[in-house]
């Protein structure tokens, strides 16, 4: 993990001159991970550490965030040359270190973040911070009754916990076909395919359509991405709680 001198951050992130910034440090106007930091040698995690000034979080030089279509058919992982990966797609991108993150199955299209920014990689999924993400699913079979309701319980998949309440809606359910929505707050193994087969039917399609509040871009086809908007970048670091403590 790389570390480097709090000054050059701040100079490289066009704070100020390295001598403007060490007098930024010195009136306490800087903190790192909440904390006021006053030296300028302090040495701090390009990666993983919060950096803000006068209350506004900053982000490092070369940071990039990629809203992504993810078709399905191809893994979340890094490229490797033997199996399609996500990051196949952004093998022109000009960033150093981009990520997916989190992941999506093999099977399952829609919203997948891509960045290099390591803090707000995990601030997103960090197990405590709750941030939404949105499905649509196609499944057979028929849900069990009150399954909204039940939902919103929490529901037992077989883990040591049952999940944290989840919001469904059912916008159709005809036969033994079904289409709903559901937005979950945490991440478990295959949790949506789980839930929906605890609850009486198999998922034979989903797509993510939102991830931290934000909706998939209409306008990207499968396999497409775009920069997001300052923004919806501010948007997502609010929902990930990334905030002066």
């Amino acid at each position: 993990m790389s570390q480097i001198r709090l000054d050059k951050w701040l100079a490289d992130a066009g704070v100020g001159t390295r001598s403007q910034v060490k007098e930024y440090l010195k009136k306490g106007r800087v903190r790192v991970n909440g904390e006021p930091v006053k030296k300028p040698e302090t040495r701090i995690s390009e990666e993983t550490d919060e950096v803000s000034f006068d209350g506004e979080i900053l982000s490092r030089p070369g940071l990039a965030w990629y809203m992504f279509h993810k078709p399905a058919g191809c893994i979340t992982a890094a490229r490797n040359g033997r199996t399609e990966t996500v990051m196949d797609y952004f093998a022109e991108a000009p960033e150093k270190e981009l990520a997916p993150v989190g992941r999506l199955d093999k099977d399952t299209e829609g919203f997948l973040l891509i960045t290099n920014d390591g803090p707000l990689n995990h601030f997103l999924l960090a197990p405590g911070r709750h941030v939404e993400k949105t499905y649509y699913a196609k499944a057979e079979g028929t849900l069990f009754p009150e399954a909204e309701k039940r939902f919103l319980e929490g529901l037992d998949i077989g883990d040591d916990k049952p999940t944290l309440p989840a919001k469904l809606e059912i916008l159709k359910q005809e036969g033994n076909e079904v289409e709903l929505l559901l937005t979950l707050r945490e991440g478990r193994f295959h949790q949506v395919k789980r839930m929906v087969e605890a609850a009486g039917a198999e998922v034979t399609y989903l797509k993510r359509i939102s991830f931290g509040g934000l909706p998939l871009d209409g306008t990207l086809e499968k396999g497409g991405y775009r920069p997001l908007t300052e923004e919806e970048v501010q948007f997502l670091k609010t929902q990930a709680g990334m905030k002066e403590g």
